[in-house]
């Protein structure tokens, strides 16, 4: 593993359509594994009020935030349908079944 990637666990810590939580210096990233076994990385807060999209309900390649039923797409981090905003996307590799994320992106995750 090369130093511009940390490691975050493997696939299998993370329950088919369930998330778990990587927590940085700037919040938390919230690791995603749909059914098709994808996996995505996005803040871990609602562009809404901030609700835990980790808690949420994943369907395709989107999750429903668990406060207000906002749909977050998981490749774009944008709100889907009439609703408008956007969480920060994190690149997440799978090599197989070990994950881990951009390290640069622990750093910039507060801005």
């Amino acid at each position: 593993m090369d130093s511009n990637w940390t490691d975050i666990g493997d696939i299998s810590d993370i329950p088919m359509r369930g998330a778990r939580c990587v927590k940085t210096l700037h919040g938390k990233i919230a690791v995603f594994r749909t059914a098709e076994n994808e996996v995505f990385a996005i803040e871990d807060h609602c562009p809404h009020k901030g609700g835990p999209l980790s808690q949420g309900i994943v369907h395709g390649k989107a999750v429903t935030c668990p406060l207000h039923n906002w749909v977050i797409s998981l490749e774009s981090g944008k709100a889907l349908g009439a609703d408008q905003g956007e969480v920060r996307t994190i690149p997440v590799r799978n090599d197989n079944g070990s994950l881990s994320i951009a390290a640069e992106s622990l750093m910039m995750a507060a801005e």
